[in-house]
């Protein structure tokens, strides 16, 4: 079993989750599309090479963001972090992914 979290803007947040749910991930027992979600603000600045969704190269940016926390089974994560990739706007998205221990 693994956890996934990721960082993706409020705009995008519902269309992103229901990909990364596509896959399987978010299941627990008999529920699915299970997760935990806190707002807040990612900071980034675009370098020299980037492709910015929002911002521009060389300037500090501010957006309204929300941190997304789910279980992923391991049959599932490579498949729900490719989702991920995919569906979120930025071209270089925020995510971690964590292997559990059931004790």
């Amino acid at each position: 079993m693994y956890k996934l979290a990721f960082f993706v803007p409020v705009e995008s947040a519902e269309n992103v989750k229901e990909a990364v749910f596509e896959t399987g991930a978010g299941r627990i027992g008999n529920y699915e599309a299970c997760c935990f979600q806190t707002p807040g603000t990612g900071q980034f600045r675009p370098l020299e090479g980037a492709d910015p969704h929002i911002g521009k190269v060389g300037e500090l940016e501010y957006v309204k963001e929300v941190k997304v926390e789910l279980v992923c089974s391991d049959d599932h994560i490579r498949t729900a972090v490719a989702a991920l990739k995919l569906a979120h706007p930025y071209e270089e998205p925020a995510y971690e992914v964590w292997q559990l221990v059931d004790i």
